[in-house]
């Protein structure tokens, strides 16, 4: 692809704010890199990822609420972990963690647990424990 022939099809999903690397072909044939705000096959399936993902985030997120899971579950779906990830981060076996991710072991965790817990969701405690953020949170645009 030649240089000035890169798609430039923003779909405002990262506001122009990344541009993807490609090598292109400038106008002396020469290898180069260009950038790319995107192309609207790619941008529509990112958009589709970020729907899915937010999906999955919101049926979480009313399961906190309700008391099925803990809110270590939601930050966990929100930040796009999976057990095994975040047990790595914590440094605990998974089964642990799947503990965790109810309700009725959560509220039991020592402070360092919480600690511990709440600097890998780049958290306070006291936001980690505070189901009214949950409640408040907004779905992502």
């Amino acid at each position: 692809m030649k240089s000035k022939d890169v798609p430039q099809d923003d779909a405002d999903m990262m506001r122009g704010k990344w541009k993807d690397p490609i090598y292109t072909v400038d106008e002396k044939g020469n290898y180069t890199t260009s950038y790319s705000l995107g192309w609207d096959v790619k941008n529509t399936v990112m958009q589709q990822a970020w729907d899915n993902i937010n999906e999955k985030v919101e049926v979480i997120r009313q399961r906190v609420i309700a008391g099925d899971l803990s809110p270590v579950a939601y930050y966990m779906e929100k930040n796009i972990m999976d057990v095994s990830l975040l047990s790595k981060y914590m440094g605990i076996w998974k089964w642990t963690v799947k503990k965790h991710l109810k309700q009725k072991h959560f509220a039991k965790l020592p402070e360092e647990t919480l600690q511990k817990y709440a600097e890998i969701f780049n958290l306070s405690v006291d936001q980690l424990k505070d189901i009214n953020l949950i409640k408040n949170a907004e779905q992502k645009e």
